[in-house]
């Protein structure tokens, strides 16, 4: 199973009331000691990526399986747990919700001074960080902003990121999970493993699927400015055709065209909009063109880059070029370990028992009165 993943859960508003979130750090305290003890920081980590475990792990600490402040309760709760004892049991949470996700960066430099890491790891854990944060708003467009950004590191360089985006239409949460050494690719489906109750028309620019996209993509920012800027703009001139194929003319150059008329593109929430009238877009266009990034993964990491500009580029790789994405939601499973109707899949009980398992030898472990043991197992078996 590849640790990373998506979780979809009812948007809440409100706050934490403040016993709940004493008892969160309390027992989240509890909880990393007895698992950096028995199996180290990496496996915490590692668990953090989970997000079935994750989910669990907040259920336990007594907060709504299903409610969107989970995710930004759970990891306050935990960043707070290991508050001073971060040095002694080697793992670091940097970032948070709101304007707290944008110190990510800042707050692992400050970790890096602190235990001497040298420049190159630091940077990289930075990059790591922020590319993760990319993808999920740029290349995963299924509607969800995200709002919560946390990025968690051993002293060993294990690194997790969980994350999370709201769409408001819907009133609905998402949540994105990536583990270091899961991951092969950054730009190719690194959402395996899957986890959500819903799914949305999405362009996943991640996908297998979408490898000639992001081929050709790369290609076209590598031909200049001028060329990818002119093909653009032919897309929103034409964009109206009814016919399967539209021959557009420009400067006495024919280009054969995709019909834009279909119904897989409608059908997702990134609709077709008039690039042209885009002045910010050009001059990003007009800035990695003369930059001629290499791969997609440099393309995406260029400052400026973002969800509009990987639409604009997918856009004209399709259309022009008959490299179409793929409009499949990357979401593959339904919370949490599947479905007693069998939608969308069959229970998966060896997880669900494995879950169960591994929280109950923890739960046996932790330093807990009698009574809050037996409400917490008690709990785990129902």
């Amino acid at each position: 199973m590849i640790h990373r993943g998506v979780a979809t859960f009812t948007l809440d508003s409100g706050k934490c009331p403040k016993w709940l979130f004493e008892r969160m750090v309390r027992l989240g305290r509890q909880v990393v000691r007895v698992i950096v003890s028995e199996y180290g920081p990496d496996e915490l980590v590692e668990r953090l990526a989970d997000p079935v475990w994750f989910q669990s792990l907040g259920t336990v600490l007594a907060f709504d399986w299903n409610a969107s402040g989970l995710t930004t309760t759970l990891t306050a709760a935990l960043k707070e747990a290991i508050r001073r004892d971060e040095r002694y049991l080697g793992v670091f949470i940097c970032g948070g919700k709101g304007k707290t996700s944008r110190k990510t960066p800042d707050q692992i430099q400050e970790w890096g001074n602190v235990l001497s890491l040298p420049a190159v790891k630091v940077n990289n854990l930075v990059y790591n960080s922020r590319m993760a944060a990319k993808v999920d708003s740029a290349l995963i467009q299924d509607g969800f902003q995200i709002y919560h950004h946390c990025f968690i590191f051993s002293r060993n360089g294990a690194w997790a990121v969980v994350q999370q985006g709201m769409n408001t239409e819907n009133l609905t949460a998402r949540r994105y999970h990536w583990f270091s050494r899961k991951i092969t690719d950054l730009v190719c489906e690194p959402h395996s493993g899957i986890i959500s109750q819903v799914r949305v028309p999405t362009l996943d620019l991640t996908s297998k699927e979408s490898t000639q996209t992001r081929e050709v993509s790369t290609q076209l920012v590598q031909n200049g400015y001028t060329n990818l800027i002119k093909e653009i703009k032919l897309l929103n001139k034409y964009s109206t055709g009814v016919s399967q194929m539209v021959t557009a003319e420009a400067g006495g150059e024919k280009i054969t065209m995709l019909n834009l008329e279909n119904k897989e593109f409608h059908s997702h929430p990134v609709q077709r909009e008039d690039f042209s009238k885009s002045k910010y877009l050009e001059r990003v266009l007009n800035k990695v063109c003369d930059i001629k990034p290499q791969s997609y993964e440099e393309l995406l990491s260029q400052e400026g880059v973002g969800p509009k500009t990987m639409r604009a580029i997918g856009l004209v790789a399709e259309v022009v070029y008959g490299a179409k994405p793929s409009y499949e939601d990357p979401a593959r499973y339904s919370f949490a370990h599947g479905g007693k109707d069998g939608t969308p899949y069959e229970v998966d009980r060896q997880t669900y028992d494995t879950t169960i398992q591994y929280f109950t030898r923890l739960v046996n472990k932790m330093k807990i009165s009698p009574i809050e043991r037996k409400s917490i197992l008690t709990k785990l078996s129902g």
